[in-house]
């Protein structure tokens, strides 16, 4: 909602927040021995399974800017596209929303703001916009993350109530969901696309007025889409207002129970809800004197039913707030508790991808700070029990450590993501070489210079003088064998040459 509230650049992160009990560490769920995501997705029920008939669950991010001036995801300007997305799956992250305007498409636009200094993003010199959004879909593969594309604005000027504009009629919207679909038809990367953003007033759902009924138009573009690749989700947002009962912009999904979305292709349908704190806008219930309390209720009312009563899957695509106050803290505790923790409920829990990766969504900033480097570990901590195990990429590494056998042994690869000269990032990918599952592992390294850590996720640290020594933390020391979890940290200085690993396991 307020969606022209949210796009306003250089947005000052918060400083003073109150910490969760679980603690700053974000969390990555340990992956089991046949991970889960292969190929493309369908539903049955509530949950969403892979090609092989096992239950996923979406645990991600937005990263907008396609739907910009910028006709680009932002950050560009700062960093390498690659080393974006390896922190995104070192944090936990697993699917990647991408926002887009139908701007994209047109022969003029050019993307701008991307920074090829230093051999940052070399590969993206002089292409369009698609073709940059190829490469980004191409090593999201990579890295074992899906995608998601939001047809989010008509055009780069603003958020539209409707699908369609004078500008960008129903028939262009539709023909432009259909190319992208084509353009990656056989990259089950994509798993599917959000047809429209925060359709609001007069968007109406089961009206039957074919000029705003949202419903009906879900169903002529999801159709359309499938026409062109039938193995895609089609994830459909809600209205704002239902019956006169008016919620946030796409979040009001309490049409769905007498107007179910209608495809050509069966077990295809997400429902996408969007929710969001009093940093975007005030809503009656944060001031009910029984909040947090009553917030189970109202999502039920919403979007949650539809999930409860095994209707279909419910996807919370958006949600997000610069967590300032603290009912925005309360507020964002409830939630992921209503989205219910992986380690109890698995897949068979709601799906969300968080607003936003970018420090520049002015009402509700992001995981990374200001810089474009450092994460907000508090609000990322948050987020921690309901992040969920990463699917299978066609990436690879090497690494030190031990080998196979009947003991338990591991491995561990080490890899820069980005080197700003004065710090950089780094990942280490520790997995489980041995014939049975272990419960624990360290990974210690030697520095040749004077590289010290300033900040780990997904590992507890200790360092002296140039050596370090890091353990697992508590949701991610076991790994069946043959399997990998990863963990990610800041250094400075940059510029030194990568360590050799030793790796031990119990």
């Amino acid at each position: 909602m307020f969606r022209n509230l949210r796009r306003a650049l250089c947005a000052a992160v918060a400083a003073l927040l109150l910490p969760l009990a679980a603690g700053a560490q974000s969390a990555q769920a340990a992956p089991t021995a046949a991970a889960a995501g292969a190929g493309y997705w369908h539903t049955s029920g509530r949950q969403i399974l892979d090609a092989a008939g096992q239950p996923v669950r979406i645990a991600g991010i937005n990263w907008f800017g396609f739907e910009t001036g910028n006709y680009v995801v932002h950050g560009l300007w700062s960093r390498d596209y690659k080393s974006m997305i390896d922190q995104m799956k070192s944090l936990g992250y697993n699917t990647i929303r991408i926002p887009y305007s139908d701007d994209i498409f047109k022969s003029a636009t050019v993307p701008n703001s991307i920074d090829f200094s230093s051999g940052k993003n070399a590969d993206l010199q002089g292409l369009s916009s698609l073709g940059v959004l190829d490469r980004i879909v191409s090593y999201a593969g990579q890295d074992g993350l899906k995608v998601i594309l939001d047809r989010h604005r008509p055009d780069a000027g603003g958020q539209s109530a409707l699908w369609y504009t004078s500008a960008v009629p129903e028939s262009t919207w539709i023909a432009n969901l259909k190319a992208l679909a084509g353009r990656y038809a056989g990259q089950s990367t994509v798993v599917g696309i959000d047809l429209h953003n925060e359709p609001h007033d007069p968007a109406c759902w089961g009206c039957g007025d074919t000029a705003t009924d949202w419903r009906l138009a879900a169903q002529r573009a999801g159709n359309a889409v499938l026409s062109v690749n039938p193995e895609l989700l089609i994830f459909v947002e809600g209205v704002q207002t239902v019956n006169g009962v008016s919620g946030w912009w796409g979040g009001n999904l309490m049409g769905v129970a007498q107007y179910p979305v209608q495809l050509s292709v069966a077990n295809r349908v997400v429902y996408s809800a969007h929710d969001y704190a009093t940093s975007v806008a005030q809503q009656s219930w944060f001031s009910d004197p029984t909040f947090p309390a009553n917030m189970p209720g109202i999502w039920d009312r919403y979007w949650g039913y539809i999930f409860k009563q095994n209707i279909a899957p419910v996807w919370v695509g958006e949600f997000g707030t610069t967590l300032q106050a603290t009912v925005d803290q309360r507020w964002l505790a409830a939630l992921v508790s209503y989205l219910r923790p992986t380690a109890t409920y698995g897949a068979d829990s709601f799906h969300w991808t968080f607003w936003s990766w970018n420090p520049n969504s002015g009402d509700t900033g992001g995981i990374l700070k200001d810089d474009w480097q450092t994460v907000d570990t508090v609000k990322d901590g948050y987020l921690a029990s309901v992040k969920a195990p990463g699917f299978p990429g066609t990436g690879g590494g090497g690494g030190g450590g031990g080998g196979g056998g009947t003991t338990a042994t591991c491995s561990a690869a080490y890899t820069v993501t980005s080197d700003w000269g004065s710090g950089f990032n780094a990942e280490v990918k520790v997995t489980n070489t041995g014939t049975t599952a272990i419960g624990s592992w360290k990974v210690t390294w030697t520095w040749s210079g004077s590289q010290q850590i300033t900040s780990m996720w997904n590992a507890s640290y200790t360092q002296g003088g140039t050596t370090v020594t890091a353990a697992n933390a508590s949701h991610n020391g076991a790994i069946a064998a043959g399997a990998s979890t990863s963990f990610g940290f800041g250094g400075a200085p940059g510029g030194g040459t990568a360590p050799a690993l030793s790796c031990t396991a119990t």
